[in-house]
């Protein structure tokens, strides 16, 4: 199974939070899930808001772009991607994570 997925126009992925990490990236698969290592801490909105951020820089799209569909107290969260394909998305994680993401996607 991949951590992305189409729903309407927009795709979701799957991602795993680790807040409070030394640094902030995508760090690979945890599952079926992408890996996010978060340097802010999961107070006050602010991991959730450094990991859309960090998503849509990654993906080339605005902020606005990326929200969170699910899980936004949790770890384990389902983000919704606007204006781009899953197509789009696999590449820029292949880019990111080279033969991990390909096994995952």
């Amino acid at each position: 199974m991949s951590p992305i997925s189409q729903k309407g126009e927009a795709v979701c992925l799957s991602v795993r939070v680790q807040p409070r990490s030394s640094k902030s990236g995508v760090a690979g698969m945890y599952g079926e899930q992408l890996k996010i290592c978060l340097k802010s801490a999961p107070v006050d909105n602010a991991a959730n808001k450094e990991c859309c951020e960090l998503l849509a820089k990654a993906l080339g799209v605005p902020r606005s772009s990326v929200s969170v569909m699910k899980g936004a107290s949790s770890r384990s969260k389902v983000l919704k991607v606007e204006g781009v394909t899953p197509a789009a998305v696999r590449e820029a994680l292949v880019g990111m994570l080279g033969d991990e993401a390909e096994a995952g996607a």
